[in-house]
């Protein structure tokens, strides 16, 4: 059943019989911008949310794994990319869903040899130029925020990590009706 368990100030789930209460708290998203020469890599999404949007390489982090880790592990899962990671650029809270979203700005390991392909979760990878990214076909906010943070500081020092947009602090909103407007 659902209560404010003693000595709580928030509603919870609580068994009856035995006390036990479950705890209901936001999950972790990993993920990356790669940039390669000045272009980002996306991917077209094969599954819901969003298939057929693009968006970037990114995914739940797994119990056990260092959030550096499961950045990689999902570049590698969607995009079949190897990363190396340059730092934080960005944290979102998207609490409308539940979520904290920890994106890293990233590279590919071997500059030399960028290497990508669609994975499971991907229907199409593809690197973009500024102006050719499909912003009316994006699948989701922070897809925008993070793509305009990376833009704002695409190499050198990162300092502090972009945070949610002014106009939407706690990640409430969902899609804007004008997409172009958001990046």
């Amino acid at each position: 059943m659902r209560r404010v368990p003693d000595g709580d100030n928030r509603e919870r789930l609580l068994c009856p019989d035995c006390g036990y209460i479950a705890y209901e708290n936001p999950k972790v998203v990993v993920g990356s911008v790669v940039a390669h020469d000045g272009r980002v890599l996306l991917c077209r999404r094969a599954i819901e949310p969003r298939r057929g949007f693009w968006t970037l390489p990114a995914g739940f982090l797994e119990m056990g794994e260092a959030i550096e880790d499961g950045a990689i592990r999902e570049a590698a899962e969607e995009a079949e990319a190897q990363i190396a990671l340059d730092g934080i650029l960005a944290v979102y809270s998207i609490s409308r869903i539940g979520q904290v979203q920890v994106i890293f700005r990233a590279r590919f390991a071997d500059p030399a040899a960028p290497g990508f392909a669609a994975g499971p979760e991907s229907a199409e990878v593809r690197l973009f130029g500024w102006d050719e990214i499909p912003r009316d076909d994006i699948a989701f906010p922070s897809v925008h925020w993070s793509l305009a943070a990376w833009h704002a500081r695409p190499d050198g020092p990162l300092g502090a990590p972009a945070r949610n947009p002014v106009e939407d602090p706690r990640g409430t909103r969902s899609l804007p009706p004008n997409l172009e407007s958001a990046l």
